[in-house]
């Protein structure tokens, strides 16, 4: 990249003419016959002419597969609007689609780089374990579930599966036996695919007992295969790898078949299963990777993920792009070498770093200045995303990684499986600022009166349809489910939950959830989780978890009703919780409290309960049924804690 580095007026960085010139962005713009500037033009563009724009997505981006001639229905509704219902195509078959001798996925862990493989031997070893699907009876419509590290068998499993028509879901290996039976078990797999050991900041860890325990419990699980280990009755990776397909074969689906079960935090009870699209998905993530992250044929494209977030599905796309794809499985820092990951970086020549505000904070705190140690003369774009990055962190970045790249923070959700706002190649780098509303996303910001608003904080909502909506929520109700969540409080409109606020420049600021979602480390997770753990032990009587600021971050604050809290009983609820939830679900402090605040009818006020401890007011405690209780909460942190 020839750019250039500007401070005034904020602005950190601006692409030079000639990266502008050569972005896949200009070219798309030539494409449509629609100018590049002002991007707003063009953005307006892409949700008025929707039909148009998507159309343009897909033949830009090379889709494989029947278009059909109709490409977008709307609706009454903006939920019942149709995208694309005469096509068909399959997922794995776009993704496979590449040059056959280049690199499609570098392996690594903590050790480094373990593996690098070809599109030609990916495609190979997906026919394989389609062609062992096929023994197990895996067929278009099914679920497969994988418990997977992020690593190239899972991912072999995952477009196995697609290729058939199947739906692929997964977990981390670090959920707990409950955790896990909480998401996949509402979506009833046909088949579990389990790694059963792996590796975290050097520890070794084995879940054969979590796997068998899991499939004992699932009845609609048929078969177990593990990609390492055994476990009594399973089927190993080997042996369903073990026969002649070189080719495989794609199932053509319909556009709007689902592809992807994903799940959020699980906040107020079980995780919402979300259920995406096929042609939903792809024509997102094509969209985002080339027409705002400019990936390309020779890039290379990582983001730190486990496979229950929905950047692995995101970063499984890439592919789709021609692009490589680092997956790195283990801790993100290494206690004798917290730049693990530039050395990758590094030794693979990766343009695209796809991160998170909490693990550029934790590189700040150990001093490391890649600057003084790397080259990274092929990184062209750092991404981040799962918490706001705040204005010190771009200058961070700037100061002691590289001057002349693109920092994008980017925000949406695991309910799109994308992106409302983002970077792109043609805009500068604002500080503490979100580039642009994405192209083919109506994005806005309402305030309470439901007007647009500029240079105020009100909710980011999305007014025109978009493919990548979720077909359902799985499970009775699920229609009725997704709506409510989504389009209750604005008929018509997806309100997205976030605190946002667009500038008069049509940047963006994220503030963060409206709701009560835990984001430590820039992980989203729900208090029904820990709820499921604390609440069976018998010493507990009561509970509440929240989260609060800290050190550009947020903790988990436990606070319990129990008879004595000690060190040691404060030891065995941090263990159970890493045990049967996450170690991402491990509270920071944990509090004695005398009560815990709940609605008329039981519900934990969670909200003012974190309201209270941030020292505001809470405005409706009518609904409380003991708010005297809340001041003990606005004094926490002068509490004893464990």
């Amino acid at each position: 990249m020839s750019s250039q580095i500007v401070t005034r007026n904020r602005v950190l960085w601006e692409p030079a003419q000639r990266d502008i010139d050569q972005s896949h962005l200009k070219a798309f713009a030539v494409f449509v016959d629609q100018s590049l500037f002002p991007y707003d033009r063009l953005h307006r563009w892409s949700i008025t002419h929707i039909a148009e724009f998507w159309s343009a997505v897909w033949d830009y981006a090379g889709i494989i597969g029947e278009k059909g001639t109709r490409y977008y229905n709307p609706a009454d509704s903006m939920v019942d609007a149709v995208f694309f219902p005469d096509a068909s195509l399959n997922f794995a078959e776009n993704v496979l689609q590449a040059n056959p001798d280049n690199i499609a996925v570098f392996q690594a862990d903590e050790t480094g780089v373990t593996q690098a493989i070809t599109f030609r031997d990916l495609s190979e070893q997906v026919a394989k374990a389609q062609q062992g699907f096929k023994q197990l009876g895996v067929k278009r419509g099914d679920c497969v579930a994988g418990v997977t590290t992020n690593n190239i068998d899972g991912l072999v499993a995952l477009l196995a599966t697609a290729s058939l028509g199947a739906i692929w879901t997964s977990c981390s290996p670090d959920f707990g036996a409950k955790g896990i039976i909480d998401r996949i078990g509402q979506v009833q797999p046909k088949v579990l695919i389990a790694h059963l050991h792996y590796q975290y900041k050097g520890k070794p860890f084995d879940i054969s007992d979590k796997v068998e325990e899991i499939a004992e419990q699932m009845d609609s699980i048929q078969h177990v295969v593990t990609t390492t280990g055994i476990v009594d009755g399973a089927v190993s990776w080997e042996s369903l790898l073990d026969n002649q397909a070189v080719k495989p074969e794609f199932e053509q689906v319909n556009f709007g078949d689902p592809l992807y079960i994903l799940y959020t935090s699980g906040t107020t009870g079980l995780p919402k299963a979300i259920v995406h699209s096929v042609g939903g998905t792809l024509l997102q993530h094509v969209k985002e990777h080339q027409l705002h992250g400019d990936v390309k044929e020779t890039d290379t494209l990582f983001w730190y993920t486990n496979t229950a977030w929905m950047m692995y599905p995101w970063l499984v796309t890439g592919l789709a792009s021609g692009a490589s794809i680092l997956l790195y499985d283990g801790a993100p820092m290494l206690p004798e070498r917290p730049a693990h990951l530039w050395d990758i970086a590094e030794e693979i020549q990766l343009t695209h770093f796809g991160t998170s505000p909490k693990y550029l904070e934790s590189l700040a705190k150990a001093g490391v200045r890649l600057k003084d140690d790397y080259t990274l003369s092929s990184l062209r774009s750092i991404l981040s995303c799962g918490a706001p990055l705040v204005s010190e962190q771009y200058d961070w970045v700037y100061d002691t990684i590289k001057e002349d790249l693109l920092l994008q923070s980017i925000s949406g959700g695991t309910e799109i499986i994308g992106c409302f706002v983002m970077g792109s190649p043609i805009h500068p780098v604002i500080r503490g600022e979100i580039s642009c509303k994405a192209l083919g996303m109506a994005v806005d910001v309402l305030d309470e009166r439901g007007i647009s608003v500029f240079g105020k904080k009100g909710d980011l909502v999305c007014t025109e349809p978009f493919p990548s909506m979720p077909l359902t929520f799985y499970g009775e109700g699920g229609d009725e489910r997704y709506r409510n969540n989504y389009f209750s409080d604005r008929p018509g409109v997806w309100t997205h939950g976030d605190f946002a606020e667009q500038t008069i420049d049509q940047s963006l600021v994220i503030y963060g959830r409206a709701d009560t979602i835990l984001n430590p480390g820039g992980i989203r997770i729900g208090t029904a989780e820990i709820y499921s753990v604390v609440d069976h032990m018998e010493v507990i009587q009561d509970s509440v978890v929240f989260g609060l600021p800290f050190d550009n971050d947020e903790e988990i604050v436990l606070c319990v009703v129990t008879e004595r809290l000690t060190k040691e009983l404060a030891q065995t609820i941090r263990q159970q919780i890493r045990q049967k939830a996450s170690p991402r679900h491990v509270p920071r402090r944990i509090y004695q409290v005398t009560d815990i605040p709940h609605t008329i009818n039981g519900k934990k006020v969670e909200g003012a309960v974190k309201t209270t401890a941030i020292g505001a007011e809470v405005k409706n405690k009518a609904s409380i049924r003991n708010p005297a209780c809340l001041s003990e909460f606005s004094e926490i942190k002068k509490k004893e804690c464990y």
